[in-house]
């Protein structure tokens, strides 16, 4: 038989990308969905199945992280292989904004589900997301031995959960792994995440629709990665015999600014012309430097990152680019 799989925050970037793997190893896929008003499952338009449709492998389910009997019960039914936990409030700087909500879904909502999986004795296999955002302050090259300290509210909450995940795999023999990822963007990145601004706007700039782009600390150094690779190690990180924690990273640093002028030279723009600072993208506290070590996932996992900052700043542009064209010439749009 087929396994199954359960993916809270199946339509954000990694849900999506998550959902596309598994569903290709043959997994049957469930996904947690917040109810609104609105479609929003776009990133997962493609790969989605009608419920009248027999013999389906993708079903979403209705469902909040704060509904601790809602979980209890859609656990029972759907008695899950594996539960990957990507469900969040995953802005770094809106969380500055939004403390006590971001507290309360991204650090919560992890006991919740696990609270859940333990209630009803699932021998199941927990993957929760953790974040490079954890580090914060601390010196890189950052790994698995690294002391946290985060600098936001989003990193505080991940703490949390990571320290939960390893509190139920230790004290109830949970098999229940972090994989503390650094950064990793994609085309289907938000638009308000800085990578993906930076290149919605270089397309746009490209087309005459847009002339300015209004950043905040370029300074800022990180380790940036391509999505679909990293979910490959989270799968990866539920097929091994032992429930441990993996760093996820390239180990390579790029700034903000790096990033940008990556992206504006590969449209053939000159970044000087049209990028403009602004105050109000600035954290309250920042993360100067996050460069991740992820030589145990390599030894492990056999897992090692082959798209880097310049090449993947180069595909997001493009993607971009031809996004807006199909846009503008009324065709549909496909990340």
């Amino acid at each position: 038989m087929s396994k199954s799989a359960l993916i809270t925050g199946i339509t954000g970037q990694d849900g999506s990308y998550l959902a596309e793997l598994l569903l290709a190893k043959g997994y049957e896929v469930h996904g947690l969905i917040r109810r609104s008003s609105s479609f929003n499952t776009e990133r997962i338009d493609h790969v989605y199945e009608d419920p009248q449709q027999p013999q389906r492998q993708l079903t979403l389910h209705h469902g909040d992280l704060h509904d601790g009997a809602g979980l209890v019960s859609l656990l029972t039914r759907i008695q899950p292989d594996e539960v990957y936990h990507l469900g969040a409030q995953s802005h770094v700087r809106v969380s500055f904004d939004m403390p006590v909500y971001t507290g309360d879904v991204t650090g919560l909502g992890t006991v919740q589900l696990l609270e859940a999986i333990r209630c009803i004795g699932l021998d199941t296999k927990f993957y929760q997301a953790s974040s490079s955002e954890m580090f914060g302050a601390s010196s890189p090259p950052q790994n698995e031995d690294t002391y946290f300290h985060p600098r936001s509210p989003y990193g505080v909450a991940k703490v949390y959960g990571y320290w939960i995940t390893r509190n139920y795999r230790e004290a109830y023999g949970m098999f229940a792994v972090n994989g503390i990822l650094f950064n990793h963007e994609s085309p289907r990145r938000g638009e308000t995440f800085v990578t993906r601004k930076i290149t919605r706007a270089v397309a746009r700039i490209q087309a005459g629709l847009q002339d300015k782009l209004y950043l905040g600390n370029l300074n800022a150094v990180r380790d940036w990665g391509y999505a679909p690779e990293y979910v490959e190690a989270m799968w990866r990180m539920l097929q091994v015999d032992e429930a441990t924690d993996y760093v996820v990273a390239t180990g390579t640093a790029h700034t903000v600014g790096d990033f940008v002028k990556l992206a504006f030279v590969h449209a053939g723009l000159e970044w000087e012309r049209h990028v403009q600072f602004d105050e109000r993208y600035l954290r309250p506290s920042e993360v100067d430097s996050l460069i991740g070590d992820a030589a145990k996932a390599k030894h492990v996992l056999g897992w090692e990152a082959t798209i880097h900052t310049p090449e993947l700043a180069r595909l997001m542009v493009d993607a971009d680019i031809s996004s807006l064209e199909d846009e503008l010439a009324g065709r549909s749009v496909r990340l």
